[in-house]
């Protein structure tokens, strides 16, 4: 390394990223957190303050977890708000060089407390538009399915994903808790998106064992998994996996925070990485768990024993894996490899 070269942190810093597990709602900032529960004060029980939602963003359990991300959900009320969040969303993407994400929405969520489904899709649309414009960041969108909230969120996410289908929907997930929640249940509305061209790319294997996995393989078709922390206790899993090349959607900080993984020196990214599995970083709801991408592949490399080419080798894994076309990957992953290059001649 050359005398003087700049460490880890300010090279992942300064890399061109794509990120793919990523939550709208998840992804407010404490600052439009804040703006948004003064706009609602008195209705609210999230903090006004944005110093205090660091506190309030400590979770005791997955449960927890999902109790707190609810209360956030109903501060999204009109499609203002929508529209402003999913700006502020792509401001602070832009901040750390991420250049295209797959944001994933759950519509169902607003739609239900009395947004309109149609005005609701102009908003993330126009911010979407708005985004790449201003600030050079491709957005793409993910309908999931929230899962505690059962079928009937299934039959109407479908609905919203086919019927009304928006210009930057890419793919079609299940999110929120997986004990209790059996994943074949959703397999004919999965069945209905695919159908339509979305991918899919379903939560599994985050608080449940791998069976939950092989579940969204084999009935949902997933193309993806979100998380997938407990594939490396079932080695036909993994060679499953490796051999067909189906991505991970790894979260370490996100595992911690919702006790998914009880330590992160147990999170179980290196025997993924050591199985051969393509495996990308992410974020998961990074405001929430008091993290953003940079930091999670700060994490990553420390866990990995990376140098930037390693590093920049987990950021090609994300160009890979996304549902970017091919001339998109083909920029992105150039631009990957003129700045470690360009970093290697530094």
């Amino acid at each position: 390394m050359a005398e003087g070269k700049r460490d880890i942190g300010a090279f992942i810093a300064g890399m061109p990223k794509a990120e793919l597990h990523v939550h709208h709602v998840g992804s407010a900032s404490p600052r439009v957190v804040a703006e948004l529960a003064a706009r609602h004060e008195g209705r609210t029980k999230v903090p006004l303050d944005p110093a205090a939602l660091a506190e309030y963003f400590t979770f005791t359990d997955f449960a927890h977890f999902i109790e707190v991300y609810l209360s956030v959900v109903d501060l999204i009320r009109d499609a203002e708000d929508v529209r402003a969040l999913t700006y502020g969303v792509a401001e602070d993407m832009a901040r750390q060089n991420i250049r295209y994400a797959e944001l994933t929405v759950t519509p169902y969520s607003s739609v239900s407390r009395g947004i309109p489904d149609v005005a609701f899709m102009e908003a993330i649309e126009d911010a979407r538009k708005s985004a790449e414009k201003d600030l050079g960041v491709v957005l793409r969108w993910c309908f999931d399915i929230p899962g505690e909230a059962g079928l009937a969120a299934a039959e109407e996410t479908a609905r919203l994903a086919v019927d009304l289908a928006p210009e930057g929907l890419v793919s079609f997930g299940l999110g929120g808790p997986e004990i209790g929640v059996p994943r074949p249940q959703f397999k004919p509305y999965f069945d209905r998106a695919r159908a339509a061209g979305l991918r899919s790319v379903p939560h599994a294997g985050e608080t449940t064992g791998p069976e939950t996995v092989w579940d969204a393989i084999r009935v949902l078709g997933a193309e993806r998994i979100g998380h997938g922390t407990q594939s490396v206790k079932d080695p036909a899993l993994l060679d499953f996996l490796g051999e067909h090349r189906i991505p991970l959607e790894v979260c370490p900080t996100s595992n911690i925070a919702t006790r998914a993984v009880g330590r992160m020196e147990e999170h179980p990214i290196r025997q993924m990485v050591d199985a051969g599995l393509l495996v990308t970083v992410n974020s998961d709801d990074p405001p929430m768990f008091g993290t953003d991408l940079n930091t999670e592949y700060e994490v990553a490399a420390r866990l990995l024993g990376l140098d930037e080419t390693g590093v920049a080798g987990l950021a090609r894994n994300a160009v890979e894996a996304s549902f970017l076309d091919a001339p998109g990957k083909a920029r992105l992953i150039g631009e990957i490899d003129r700045y470690l290059a360009g970093w290697d001649r530094g």
